[in-house]
C-alpha cells in the first residue's frame, strides 16, 4: 500500500524518468502573477512557489503530463544542456509529487 498524505493523497515511490507521465491533482489550485506562480493543495494546505521556468513546466504538465513532451518543449524554448534540463525537470516534478501536487500516471493497457 502506498504511503498517504493528509487528505488521502497517495505518495508515489520510486524515481521518475522522462518516459513517465504525471497527472496534476484535482485538489491543486494554481495562481499566476507576473510570470511566477503559487500552487495550493486544498486538502493538505501545502503551498508551493514556482519561478517563471517552473510556471512554464507546470503549464506544459497540464497539457498531457508526459515528461518527455515537457522536456522536448523546454529544450526548444531554453538554452540549456539536455543533461541539466533533464535533471532539473525530474527534480522539480519529484518535489511536486512528494507534496501530492502531481501523481504518477500509470497507463491502463487497452484490451
Amino acid at each position: 500500500m502506498d504511503p498517504q498524505l493528509p487528505g488521502g493523497c497517495a505518495m508515489q515511490t520510486g524515481k521518475l524518468a522522462l518516459e513517465d507521465t504525471v497527472r496534476i491533482s484535482e485538489e491543486v489550485v494554481f495562481r499566476e502573477l507576473d510570470g511566477e506562480a503559487v500552487l495550493l493543495h486544498l486538502a493538505t494546505g501545502i503551498y508551493f512557489g514556482l519561478n517563471d521556468v517552473g510556471t512554464r513546466i507546470w503549464a506544459l504538465l497540464g497539457q498531457d503530463g508526459a515528461l518527455q513532451s515537457v522536456f522536448e518543449a523546454m529544450k526548444q524554448q531554453y538554452d540549456v544542456a539536455p543533461e541539466r534540463l533533464e535533471k532539473d525537470l525530474l527534480e522539480l516534478v519529484e518535489q511536486m509529487r512528494s507534496k501530492g501536487l502531481v501523481t504518477e500516471h500509470i497507463a491502463t493497457p487497452v484490451s
